[in-house]
């Protein structure tokens, strides 16, 4: 086998992989979308060109190409670019040779904005994981007792920054504003969080290519990437921007590790600072990981009850399902798992801090 045959055909099995997780995520219409340009899609246009010949690792673990083009094929539908596209996506109902048409139509109408969105990394910015962030955050503060500085790496367009400006209905009960447009709830299983009173007195994040929630074009980007057949996932997204558009952007355009390094080299006296990520870490190069976790660590090993340091995580670890939920402390440094979340923040699997559970 060529190479250029081989490269072509791990581009196709990264779409039907794709569209193995859109399946088990709840997204049919994307796993068609993706089955459809896997077995279909040519080298006869600039577009079909350019995702065959990727140069890269085309996988979900890789570069995500299906969902740059998901994503891409899904901005033409919400900016009105594409009618013919938009009328095979949903609400509307085609079959697949309807769909198909429509893809290929708008590959070769709009192949120059279709290769520049491909040029671009996913982002999602999935506001529905501040549920599964929700119960660590209520920890930290039950265990210390303080108010918190919140410190996100990769925070994309800043949605969950603004955790605690959200309301959570939950099977133990409700937490958050009341009044907030932003409701998350999640299917709850396991223990109660514990659901008490938060101040958080500093918030800021980071991201390599931060999104402004105020800049039309930014959200149009945000949006694209949610799967057109999960409207609730998109209207979620849409009162989260607004948010977020009304306070002042916290996100900061940076280098992880650099701005890990400025942040945790201030102290907060009187206030734990609890640092966390969400299905962020992965995409980080290794040695990047392991500077991040040295300092970190080492920020951790400097804490004090006065001013506690948190370390809260909801990434893959190579199970299923879902996500794993962990925490970390200091000065104790105690780590432990305390549950599991779908990625999409869907449901929660809440086991608890130790000393919490029955």
């Amino acid at each position: 086998m060529s190479e250029a045959v081989a490269g072509e055909t791990c581009v196709r099995n990264a779409f039907r992989g794709q569209a193995k997780s859109c399946d088990e995520l709840g997204s049919p219409f994307t796993a068609r979308l993706c089955r459809l340009v896997a077995d279909r899609l040519d080298a006869s246009s600039a577009v079909g060109e350019r995702i065959l010949g990727w140069r890269g690792d085309p996988t979900s673990k890789g570069d995500s190409v299906a969902l740059r083009l998901a994503g891409a094929l899904h901005a033409l539908v919400l900016s009105g670019r594409s009618e013919s596209l938009g009328a095979s996506y949903p609400p509307n109902s085609a079959d697949d040779e309807t769909l198909w048409r429509a893809i290929d139509q708008a590959i070769r109408q709009e192949s120059r904005f279709l290769l520049d969105r491909l040029t671009s990394a996913p982002q999602t910015n999935e506001v529905r994981r501040s549920g599964a962030l929700l119960p660590g955050f209520l920890t930290v503060a039950q265990l210390f007792g303080k108010p918190l500085v919140i410190s996100e790496i990769g925070a994309s367009a800043g949605l969950n920054l603004h955790w605690d400006r959200y309301r959570y209905d939950l099977a133990s009960g409700r937490w958050g504003d009341e009044a907030a447009a932003v409701v998350i709830a999640p299917e709850w299983s396991g223990g109660p969080p514990p659901l008490r009173p938060v101040e958080i007195i500093d918030r800021a994040g980071c991201d390599l290519h931060p999104l402004n929630p105020g800049d039309g074009d930014d959200r149009l980007r945000l949006l694209s990437y949610i799967w057109a057949d999960q409207q609730d996932r998109i209207d979620r997204t849409r009162q989260a921007l607004k948010i977020a558009a009304s306070r002042s952007n916290p996100v900061e355009r940076a280098d992880a590790i650099d701005w890990l390094k400025t942040r945790l080299a201030r102290i907060y006296p009187g206030a734990a600072h609890v640092v966390y990520h969400s299905i962020a870490w992965q995409y980080l190069p290794e040695a990047a990981r392991k500077e991040g976790d040295a300092l970190i660590a080492a920020a951790g090993a400097a804490a004090t009850q006065e001013a506690p340091i948190a370390r809260l995580q909801m990434e893959a670890d190579g199970q299923t399902p879902g996500a794993a939920l962990s925490l970390q402390i200091w000065p104790a440094g105690e780590t432990h798992a305390v549950g599991r979340a779908d990625f999409h923040g869907r449901w929660v699997d809440w086991k608890g801090w130790p000393e919490s559970r029955s």
